[in-house]
C-alpha cells in the first residue's frame, strides 16, 4: 500500500528537497503539493484521497498551525506532521491544540522522515528528541500559560537590507550591486546576522526575521 502524501510549503525550494529526500521511498507517493494554506484547501476540496500532509508553518496570510486547524475540521482522518525550523514552545503548543499528529525540524535526514511517516501513519507522533521533551513538559504543566518569546535583537538597517534582499531569493553578489556594496560586506554582515539570530543558514534566519518581525 502506497502511503499519499502532500507537501504544503511558500518556498518552491524546499518542496523539492523534501520531494528528494521521499523518493527514496516506493511506498511514499507524493499526491501533489501546495504553496499556502489556501491553495490546500481548494486542492483537497478535489482530492481527500490523502492519508499525510507534511505542513509548514511560517506561511503568509494563513500560517501552517491555523491550516491544520482547518483541515482537522473538515478531514479528520488526514493525519499532519508539522515540518519547520522552528521548535519554540509556543508554535509546539499550538500545533499540538490545532490537531497536529507529529512535529519534526527541516533539517532531518530522508530515513528519519520516512520512519516519522510510518510512525504518524500508523498512529505515532512523530517528533524529534528535543521536541519530544518539550512536548512532555508542557503536557505535564498545562497551566503554565505560554507566552511569546519577545525578540530583544536589534540588527543595523544595512543588516535589515541585506535580510530583505535575502529573503527574495538572490545571490549574495546580486545583493552587493543592489546595496552598491562588495559581496565580501555582504557575506560580513549575513555572518554578523547568523550570530545575533543565532541561526546557521539564510533560510533560519529569514524565517525568524519574520517571526519576530524583524523585516
Amino acid at each position: 500500500m502506497k502511503i499519499n502524501v502532500v507537501l504544503v510549503d511558500d518556498n518552491v525550494f524546499l518542496i523539492r528537497t523534501i520531494q528528494e529526500k521521499l523518493s527514496f521511498f516506493p511506498s511514499i507517493q507524493i499526491k501533489y503539493s501546495a504553496n499556502s494554506g489556501e491553495e490546500l484547501l481548494e486542492k483537497l476540496k478535489k482530492d481527500t484521497a490523502i492519508h499525510l500532509i507534511l505542513m509548514d508553518i511560517e506561511m503568509p496570510n494563513m500560517n501552517g498551525i491555523e491550516v491544520t486547524e482547518k483541515v482537522k475540521q473538515k478531514y479528520p482522518h488526514i493525519k499532519i506532521i508539522m515540518l519547520t525550523v522552528f521548535d519554540d514552545d509556543e508554535s509546539i503548543f499550538k500545533a499540538i491544540q490545532a490537531g497536529a499528529d507529529g512535529y519534526l525540524l527541516k533539517e532531518i535526514d530522508p530515513t528519519r522522515l520516512y520512519n516519522g511517516i510510518l510512525e504518524t501513519f500508523g498512529g505515532g507522533a512523530a517528533m524529534n528528541p528535543s521536541i519530544a521533551k518539550k512536548t512532555l513538559n508542557l503536557l505535564r504543566n498545562p497551566e503554565v500559560e505560554l507566552k511569546k518569546e519577545k525578540s530583544d535583537v536589534t540588527l543595523s538597517l544595512r543588516e535589515v537590507q541585506v535580510l530583505e534582499q535575502l529573503a527574495t531569493g538572490i545571490s549574495y553578489v546580486q545583493i552587493a550591486e543592489n546595496l552598491f556594496i562588495s559581496p565580501a560586506t555582504v557575506r560580513k554582515h549575513i555572518e554578523n546576522i547568523y550570530k545575533k539570530l543565532q541561526v546557521h543558514n539564510k533560510l533560519e534566519a529569514v524565517q525568524k526575521a519574520k517571526r519576530d518581525r524583524l523585516i
